[in-house]
């Protein structure tokens, strides 16, 4: 069995390169005025030709501008955009914005870049955080752990997120991702069938919430993948 799960698992990467690169960034570079809906579409396709399948409990507030996730691998992403249709502005490191094919899709999606070497990168993401707000329209998605976890405990949240939602006021949702690495699985290159669920929690004002609303997302996020593992027995 081991065996098919390494062969999907590279299936699922080639299909991502491949429709990224020969279909997408055409697509986004031909039609940018649709670029949210072709993303949209063809992440969808993405994740059936994987073999998954999506799962969503609560709904999308359509006032929040900050989405918060935890973060494990590409699906997390790929599901997210396939899941809705509101063109997310998502945070990503430099470094991802040099690579061949999704450095690209990155670019052309008019995505966020933070440069955490610079001590200048979180004055240059609050620029663009506010600009996606109060001009492109568009609410910005954030992995607040940093970089993707291995273990179902969520990683030390980075400070910067805390810091920017509390400059500009924002209107935060966290959601929960689990089944996105039993998917595709980076860390050990397998791949399965499997459901992806998003578990979209209640959305707060930060300017409304207590002076621990960072440390208390991070606990309230933490107890849903906690109960997702407990009741139903699915990892993130």
């Amino acid at each position: 069995m081991k065996i098919f799960a390494k062969i999907r698992f590279y299936w699922g990467a080639f299909m991502i390169s491949f429709i990224v690169a020969v279909i997408m960034i055409p697509l986004i570079m031909l039609f940018p005025k649709n670029k949210g809906t072709i993303m949209h579409k063809l992440n969808r396709l993405i994740i059936f030709l994987m073999g998954g399948k999506l799962e969503q409990v609560g709904s999308f507030d359509t006032d929040a501008n900050l989405i918060v996730m935890n973060h494990q691998g590409i699906i997390d992403i790929v599901g997210m955009e396939a899941l809705q249709n509101n063109h997310l502005r998502w945070v990503a490191k430099k470094e991802l914005f040099d690579a061949l094919w999704f450095g690209n899709l990155l670019k052309k999606g008019d995505m966020i870049s933070i440069d955490r070497d610079n001590k200048k990168g979180l004055l240059k993401l609050i620029k663009d955080v506010r600009e996606s707000i109060e001009v492109k329209g568009r609410a910005v998605a954030i992995f607040p752990e940093g970089t993707r976890a291995k273990d179902q405990a969520l990683l030390p949240f980075k400070a910067g997120t805390k810091f920017i939602a509390k400059k500009l006021q924002m209107r935060v949702q966290p959601i929960i991702v689990t089944g996105s690495k039993e998917l595709l699985n980076e860390h050990n290159k397998t791949g399965h069938n499997a459901t992806v669920k998003y578990i979209f929690l209640e959305s707060f004002d930060v300017n409304e919430a207590s002076e621990n609303w960072f440390e208390e997302l991070k606990e309230r996020m933490q107890k849903s993948i906690d109960d997702e593992l407990s009741n139903h027995n699915r990892s993130r």
